[in-house]
């Protein structure tokens, strides 16, 4: 009597397995190249701000230097006042964006909530501010700071960044506050709060993280911007990093100063990575609320 073996069942191969294999393989490296490629200009500004001349000047191209040097940053602060320069710029930026935040907070919440006669109106003078190129408005502001004797004052730059960032500033927060539950509002009314301690001591601290987010576009903006900075302050002891850093010159007039404007760009970006590295969770909460609420 023979015994015939039982065929062993075989599960079935899944379809997408091979294509979900290659798309665990693959996706890790486009997501290394894209780190690469995005971090290699500010990656090479570091190298070059610690290679000494010579490899800077060498041909072919040193990528990686042999030799480092902190020269480059020390004449950085001998030579100029680097950091009256950095004061000058954290002065503009972090009050530019306080006025704009607290012009614009409470503006945000009225198109929200209050419903003013003309919203529609409104929304969309902020919309077209919003995408109207800033550097068109520059001759009309000029013509305003020589009015206003306002040249060489840090009025002259922390009026414009306002202004210009003020649209963003409402359309970002009237977008979270719309998205905030009626219901808490409404008892807190029950409760006593007028309108100003409703905004302040209830839906400004619910909606920190875009207030987060918003202030650190507004102050990156302030903090980058140069055409403004470059005519509105002549004064050396006035001028902001990106100025200071375009004007950086050599021995000679032959020379390019590499190094200096390395280190200088390198001084000028640590305060703005250190402060989204600071608030990273503040972000990454007022990003992903606002996209899951829109």
């Amino acid at each position: 009597m023979s015994v015939t073996p039982q065929a062993v069942p075989t599960t079935p191969k899944r379809k997408g397995e091979t294509k979900f294999s290659l798309k665990k393989i693959l996706l890790p490296i486009i997501v290394v190249l894209i780190v690469i490629f995005s971090l290699a200009p500010a990656l090479w500004q570091l190298l070059t701000s610690f290679k000494v001349n010579e490899d800077i000047a060498a041909v072919p191209t040193v990528y990686f230097p042999t030799r480092f040097t902190f020269n480059h940053y020390i004449e950085l602060f001998t030579r100029r006042p680097f950091w009256r320069y950095i004061f000058n710029s954290a002065f503009v930026s972090i009050t530019s964006t306080a006025v704009a935040l607290a012009i614009g907070a409470p503006a945000a919440y009225a198109l929200a909530r209050l419903r003013p006669w003309g919203e529609r109106a409104i929304l969309a003078s902020v919309l077209i501010v919003t995408l109207f190129p800033g550097i068109l408005l520059f001759l009309g502001l000029l013509e305003i700071i020589q009015a206003l004797k306002l040249g060489n004052n840090y009025l002259a730059l922390i009026i414009p960044y306002t202004a210009i960032n003020l649209p963003l500033t409402i359309l970002v927060l009237r977008s979270f506050f719309q998205q905030l539950p009626k219901d808490l509002e409404d008892s807190a009314r029950v409760d006593g709060y007028n309108t100003f301690q409703l905004l302040w001591q209830i839906v400004l601290p619910m909606t920190l993280p875009a207030l987060v987010t918003t202030g650190i576009l507004t102050f990156i903006f302030a903090w980058n911007e140069f055409i403004f900075a470059l005519t509105f302050m002549t004064r050396e002891e006035l001028k902001t990093i990106p100025v200071a850093a375009a004007q950086l010159g050599g021995a000679t007039i032959y020379e390019i100063p590499y190094g200096p404007i390395a280190a200088a760009t390198v001084v000028g970006t640590l305060p703005l990575i250190l402060l989204v590295l600071f608030f990273q969770r503040r972000i990454v909460q007022g990003l992903t609320a606002g996209a899951v609420k829109g």
